[in-house]
């Protein structure tokens, strides 16, 4: 039995972490040692109801502070949701962001945070060559950000992913400040977290790991920090999908989100890529996305990734280390936790939109590209024993 004293600590890498069970009650004393005296609370519809919210509120009310709230996110956020959120922060002349939730909660308050001082459009800060330099620093808030998820580890990240309603493709928004200043990691607020829900953000932990592992180029940093990662995937997610309460197995997942996240500035791959776009068309869950496809995904990069697979089965102790113990490890894995094996199977279960709207093809059939051409037979395909 871990002793859940000994996961508090303060970290200080990539960020300023507060790490532990119970580390949301410093939430008003963080506001006041970043100078923010009426904070904008950013959350998502479902969060706002749930207590945890009010209690954060009354926290800061009974600090003296601002208790201003914005929620209207969509799951797989707009460009609309950030420009409302905007709009909520000028009008309640707010000083400074606490991004509290899951991913779409925590990317939306991180680009809040940047559009609050800004005089161009939100797309002309897509993570394209240097458009970074576009951004008028002075005019960023401070970003306190409270994940309740593990999986997207957007609370160490310098990016937000966002939805171009016109386009319907997801837009990367980056600057390097919009990493947050502090982060308040309290495994205590995932502990309600649906197993359903856990098993798909755990996932979405382990593709950012992986791809990230997988990423070409000399990176030993975010190499060594992908492997850990996974490691503890392997031994607590299973943990945390069957026992939500176990605040050691909510602890470890929540490391192990902050890790993806940090790791995967080396580069994420072909998960993510496929991922993306069914999101945007069927509004599929990212995590359980990356899920159903990352099998598929290893077994077509396996002539480039097996080297470092068998490396990264030995230091999972699997038995028999090399690309096919890792292969057989994520089926399990998936298995275990209730993973659907093919996008069809999200589909029957009304997991995701059974087809796009009017409004996203318009003109009729998209146009079958070799990579989309891969994505249908994934669709339609069934998996046994393997891809």
């Amino acid at each position: 039995m871990i002793d859940a004293k000994t996961l508090t600590r303060n970290w200080n890498y990539p960020t300023s972490v507060r790490f532990g069970p119970g580390r949301i009650a410093e939430l008003p004393a963080v506001c006041r040692e970043l100078g923010i005296k009426r904070p904008l609370l950013v959350t998502d519809p479902g969060l706002r109801k749930l207590p945890m919210i009010e209690s954060a509120l009354a926290s800061l009310r009974k600090g003296g502070l601002g208790d201003a709230v914005f929620s209207d996110i969509r799951a797989n956020p707009v460009g609309r949701n950030v420009d409302d959120g905007v709009a909520f922060y000028k009008a309640g002349k707010c000083d400074g962001i606490i991004a509290f939730g899951g991913g779409s909660a925590l990317d939306v308050g991180k680009t809040i945070a940047l559009m609050a001082g800004q005089t161009r459009p939100l797309w002309d800060f897509e993570d394209r060559d240097d458009w970074y330099t576009r951004v008028n620093v002075a005019g960023m808030a401070r970003t306190i950000a409270v994940p309740t998820t593990a999986g997207t580890g957007s609370e160490v990240g310098r990016a937000s992913v966002i939805l171009d309603e016109v386009t319907h493709i997801k837009k990367i928004i980056f600057h390097p400040k919009m990493l947050p200043t502090v982060v308040i990691s309290d495994p205590e607020l995932t502990i309600g977290l649906p197993s359903r829900i856990t098993a798909a953000t755990g996932m979405d932990a382990l593709a950012h790991c992986l791809e990230a592992y997988c990423a070409p180029g000399f990176h030993p940093l975010a190499d060594g920090i992908a492997l850990e990662g996974m490691r503890l995937v392997r031994n607590w997610l299973p943990v945390a999908v069957k026992d939500g309460k176990n605040i050691a197995a909510r602890a470890h997942m929540l490391a192990a989100a902050s890790m993806g996240a940090t790791a995967f500035q080396k580069g994420l791959g072909a998960i993510h890529s496929l991922s993306h776009p069914v999101g945007a068309i069927y509004n599929s869950h990212h995590g359980e996305t990356n899920g159903v496809v990352m099998p598929y995904v290893l077994v077509f990069n396996r002539p480039a990734i097996e080297e470092r697979l068998t490396r990264l089965a030995r230091y999972l102790g699997l038995a028999n280390p090399g690309f096919q113990a890792v292969l057989d490890w994520v089926l399990a894995l998936r298995k275990e936790i209730g993973i659907p094996d093919t996008l069809a199977d999200r589909r029957r279960c009304g997991r995701c939109s059974s087809r796009p709207s009017a409004a996203i093809c318009p003109d009729g059939p998209v146009e079958t590209t070799p990579t989309l051409a891969i994505w249908i037979g994934m669709r339609f395909s069934a998996v046994s024993s393997g891809p």
